[in-house]
């Protein structure tokens, strides 16, 4: 990262430090939120993701194995918030949640994920909830627009979501490609936006949407075997920090 971004980023109050000597620096993010406070991301693997912040534990999507790559969930905290986008298995595992949950967790989802999960709080596009002082969640919609693609995720049943912690506003973006009503989304700080066609967007689609969002920092996700390492010098020019981890 050149010193002019860096700059940048430390005046958005975005710190580029990545955490600890147990983890691969490259597995852990943190940042800075307007006052201060530490919000700190952790690439599990694929679409699932890791947020701590002010004491709390954040799972989006958690899921204990995909292929040979597994997730450990019984030996980390218990979750505060469970979010889950949609029903597929690769976001979707009932007993991952069961793992993470805590008599006072919270599991924010969508209506079919809370049918199979026999719990729930469920959120519909558009919908947006206080989970707390200094901390929102909106809905936002999450589809194929593709002809020939729009089986995968049809409109209106899978859900997006914006995160703001303390002002830090954060777009996990689900399983979508670039739809137009990424347009809508304003003010967000760090984009985690998905790369794998048929199922989401091709690197094509990810540069256009990044363009649209114009997030501070973009996290490449859920791209499986599509080759995103060309984002970073792609965006560069725009001003957006890409940062490739492990979401494969």
């Amino acid at each position: 990262m050149n010193k002019l971004t860096t700059f940048l980023l430390a005046l958005l109050g975005l710190n580029v430090n990545t955490a600890c000597s147990q983890e691969p620096s490259t597995d852990v993010d943190v940042f800075q939120t307007k006052t201060g406070k530490s919000v700190r991301f952790q690439a599990l693997m694929h679409a699932s993701i890791r947020i701590t912040y002010d004491g709390l534990e954040f799972q989006i999507d958690p899921v204990r194995q995909l292929g040979e790559r597994t997730t450990d969930y019984a030996s980390m905290p218990k979750a505060d918030y469970l979010i889950v986008t949609h029903e597929h298995r690769d976001h979707f595992d009932k007993a991952a949640l069961e793992q993470l949950t805590a008599a006072d967790t919270r599991l924010i989802t969508n209506a079919r994920c809370a049918e199979m999960a026999g719990r729930g709080e469920v959120m519909a596009n558009g919908d947006s909830l206080q989970l707390a002082e200094g901390i929102t969640v909106e809905a936002v919609p999450a589809y194929n627009n593709t002809e020939g693609h729009t089986q995968f995720h049809p409109r209106g049943r899978d859900n997006g979501y914006v995160l703001t912690l303390d002002g830090l506003r954060i777009y996990i973006a689900g399983d979508t490609e670039d739809i137009p009503e990424m347009a809508d989304l304003r003010d967000i700080d760090i984009a985690f936006l998905p790369c794998n066609q048929p199922y989401t967007m091709t690197t094509e689609q990810l540069q256009r949407a990044a363009l649209v969002i114009k997030p501070r920092v973009l996290f490449p996700y859920h791209y499986s075997q599509t080759d995103v390492s060309k984002l970073p010098s792609q965006l560069q020019a725009e001003g957006i920090d890409v940062r490739i981890r492990h979401y494969e």
